[in-house]
């Protein structure tokens, strides 16, 4: 039986903080060891993960809780809540990051042990690579927008772990340090461009954002496939965590019985909620204009 999308969110909260944790350990070791400014930039990156999957930990706990009379939407938003912070947590680590590379530019140093660095960094793809492959399915699942946020965090760090093994390594054995200052100015930038990434995205649920034309495209074309629908106007769609909120007026004869068209209202509203299972749906049934 599968899992409920719920707790498929919970359990991909505890795997995210519990990979962070690994690799916060064995990149501080490497970094120790090489005293390379990529691998601290690696290092940086991950601690930052750690405290993101914290937020998401507790944003994804809080968005589940049902509505009640205080929060008649539910608590969906708490889910873009933690997708701005994420992005401030992301971009903060990029212009850190940024400052280091600065300073070891006026006093480079060469890097040591770089098969330690490589090694951790192989283990570091490995975890990433099943966290992330886990977090896209519960994505897929339940459309959680605070796992997705955490999903582009260490999507971003598998590619800045990939990029930094090679940036070690290779300054270690060509015996050039600017190869590392270089591949951690890379990543420094990358990090920067996936936390606008993520903070946008958090703002257009905070903001109430439309749902992608092609969801209002299908929504209307589901409206005006009931026989009894004349036309459609004033549709509306957000979504809020797990939710969304679909408003729409339908138009019917205008000499049919409330009976009737609020019959047709029913089931117009039925089969959008197929095709969106789970949404709240308001649809207001108005009369044709007079010809």
């Amino acid at each position: 039986m599968a899992m409920e999308p719920q707790r498929l969110m919970r359990l991909a909260t505890v795997a995210s903080m519990s990979t962070a944790l690994i690799l916060i350990v064995a990149k501080l070791v490497a970094w120790r060891l090489t005293d390379s400014v990529s691998m601290l930039s690696s290092l940086v990156d991950t601690s930052l993960d750690l405290v993101s999957s914290m937020v998401t930990f507790f944003a994804v706990r809080q968005a589940l809780i049902p509505a009640d009379d205080n929060h008649r939407f539910g608590h969906g938003k708490a889910e873009g809540l933690a997708g701005l912070i994420q992005a401030g947590f992301i971009a903060a680590s990029g212009c850190a990051l940024l400052v280091a590379i600065v300073e070891r530019l006026g006093n480079p140093k060469q890097v040591r042990d770089e098969e330690i660095g490589l090694v951790v960094s192989v283990l570091a793809v490995g975890l990433t690579l099943c966290l992330v492959a886990f977090q896209k399915y519960v994505v897929r699942r339940s459309g959680s927008l605070a796992i997705n946020a955490d999903m582009a965090h260490y999507s971003t760090d598998l590619v800045a772990t990939l990029v930094t093994g090679a940036g070690v390594f290779l300054s270690g054995l060509l015996d050039q340090p600017l190869i590392d200052s270089g591949v951690a100015a890379l990543v420094a930038l990358y990090l920067m461009r996936g936390g606008w990434k993520v903070g946008r995205e958090s703002l257009d649920v905070l903001m109430d954002h439309e749902l992608p034309a092609q969801d209002g495209s299908r929504i209307e074309a589901i409206a005006r496939a009931h026989p009894g629908v004349k036309d459609v106007h004033d549709l509306k769609t957000r979504s809020s965590g797990l939710t969304r909120f679909i408003q729409l007026h339908i138009e019917v004869e205008r000499d049919l019985s409330v009976v009737l068209g609020h019959a047709i209202g029913l089931e117009v509203q039925a089969e959008i909620a197929k095709a969106y299972p789970g949404a709240d749906i308001i649809l207001h049934v108005d009369p044709a204009p007079a010809p």
